[in-house]
């Protein structure tokens, strides 16, 4: 994802992963965006909708607190242990949203 960004993504610190519910984050000037990655397994129903709903106040939290929107990134497995993205819209938004950051 970092190299189609073209730019750096970190870990979130333990506490934002317990109190923002994000995994990794961005960092764009003074805000970040976080990203919520969930793996599925191929061929499995995923349950979007009810998955979104557990983390909205926490994700309303986030952006209230450092600007940037947190999108959910979900993750299948492809050949041996590699990972791809399984929303590949995803990083459109994420690039539109560091767009808006950086205005």
């Amino acid at each position: 994802m970092e190299g189609a960004l073209g730019i750096t993504i970190e870990p979130a610190p333990d506490n934002w992963d317990r109190t923002y519910s994000v995994d990794f984050t961005i960092k764009i000037g003074g805000k970040f965006i976080g990203l919520q990655i969930k793996p599925i397994a191929s061929g499995q129903a995923l349950n979007q909708y009810q998955w979104i709903e557990m983390h909205l106040n926490n994700h309303e939290r986030f952006e209230r607190d450092f600007g940037g929107k947190v999108f959910f990134v979900y993750s299948i497995k492809s050949t041996g242990k590699k990972k791809q993205i399984f929303n590949v819209e995803v990083i459109e938004q994420i690039k539109t949203e560091i767009q808006r950051l950086e205005n």
